[in-house]
Order: C-alpha cells, then structure tokens, then sequence
C-alpha cells in the first residue's frame, strides 16, 4: 500500500496528541494513512506495553488510520544507529509516503527529539540508491518523501503553518482517551504523572484553540517544516483575520 502520509511516534499516543485532527481529516479528504509507533512506550509510569499496545489499536480504529505497526525499539534507550535508520528507511521505502510526520525537533520528553532526527536523517538516507534494504529477499529501491514535517507537542514551539482541524476536536479526544491508562481517570490506582492531571487535556485544547484563533478559526494543529514550502499562487494563501 502505497500511503500519503506516514506518521511516526516515539510513543503510542504520541501521534493522537499531536496531530490526530490533521489525519483524520486528511482521511477524509481521500489521503491513505498510516502510523509507526517506534517503542511500546513500556517504560512509561502507568499501563504496560501489553496495555499501551491494546490502547493504540482502538485509538487507530477511531482514527480509521490505514495502518499502525509497531518498530519495538527501547523506550528511552532507542539509538540513533545504522539498524534503527535501516528499519525506519525499509518502511519508509515498503510504503512510499509523499508527506512523514515525526516527534518535535525538542520537547520535554528527550525520546521525542531523539526520534525526530532519527526520522529525519532516514528519511534522507532512504533516498540514496546505495543505501540497501530489502523486505525478506526482496531489494527495495530507493525512496524520499518530500516533506518531514515535525508536529508540536508539550514545549511551546512556533509553527511554520497549522491546520484547522476544526469539527475534528471531539474524535481526537476520543482517540486520546483510549490511552486510559495514561489520562486522567479518577478511580486509577497508579502514581499521578505530568500527563494523567485532570488539566492535561484543557491545556492541549488551549493551545488549539490559540493557534485557531490566530488564523480565524475554531481549533489548529501547528508544523514545522526544516524546508521552503511552495505554494502554486498567491490564491492557495488562507485569508486570515486582521
């Protein structure tokens, strides 16, 4: 299955709090998707891997996310060396994306910029014809995406555009609340974590709802992009409030 759009994760639930809005409605517009989750997030405080695993398949169902597959790298002692590259640049060749989008650049949790810029070099490298991958003994031939594109998470970072992701917001929290272990629930019995307070989910929707309201519309999910974008004229520019 050829995807146009591949989105990469250095935890399960990294992706839904993230950009969850901007897939689903790119679904809908007729884009074939997918996502990588690269660990099972199994060194997390609360859950399990058996459990984070279980989680991300149901979110991945309310997403209607043409695959999920799972990399099983270490959580937090996942390496930026020619094995991880070489997985990550055979399912990047194996699906031929036309967009990646991959942790942000720096965040608070250290794997996320570590797996950006294992994405990012990847999804350089797997365009090179002499760096060789094969599926079984099948060789695959060389592939780069044209964008990597970095999501925003915890740290304030500013984007270089966003999406209105508009009508979207009640079904990326239903994807988000399938991490129940993760999120606020009062009558969990683990530790209380950075990501399981009740306001956890009111700040995400803050941030939204700023970066909306600086563009005239209801909720936005922010980018970054490391390259120029071009756009074909001036009319594809949003009009945005003055």
């Amino acid at each position: 299955m050829k995807l146009d759009i591949l989105a990469f994760g250095a935890h399960p639930d990294d992706v839904e709090l993230a950009c969850a809005g901007t897939l689903m409605k790119s679904i809908d517009e007729g884009k074939k998707v997918g996502i990588i989750d690269l660990t099972r997030g199994e060194l997390g405080t609360r859950g399990s891997a058996a459990i984070r695993t279980a989680e991300s398949t149901a979110a991945a169902k309310v997403m209607g996310v043409h695959l999920r597959e799972n990399l099983d790298l270490k959580d937090a002692f996942f390496l930026h060396d020619e094995e991880s590259i070489k997985m990550i640049i055979t399912v990047i060749r194996k699906y031929q994306p036309t967009i990646v989008l991959c942790n942000a650049p720096v965040d608070r949790h250290p794997d996320h910029g570590k797996s950006a810029k294992l994405i990012a070099d990847a999804a350089f490298l797997s365009g090179l014809r002499k760096v060789e991958t094969s599926i079984g003994e099948e060789p695959q031939e060389a592939w780069r995406p044209s964008y990597v594109l970095n999501y925003l998470q915890d740290q304030y970072l500013q984007p270089t555009f966003v999406v209105d992701v508009s009508g979207y917001q009640d079904r990326k929290v239903e994807a988000i609340m399938c991490y129940k272990s993760q999120f606020f629930n009062p009558d969990a019995n683990e530790p209380q974590t950075y990501i399981s307070s009740s306001i956890f989910l009111d700040a995400l929707k803050g941030k939204e709802t700023s970066f909306g309201k600086q563009v005239g519309v209801a909720y936005a999910e922010g980018f970054i992009s490391q390259k120029i974008m071009a756009i074909e004229t001036l009319d594809s520019l949003v009009t945005n409030p003055t």
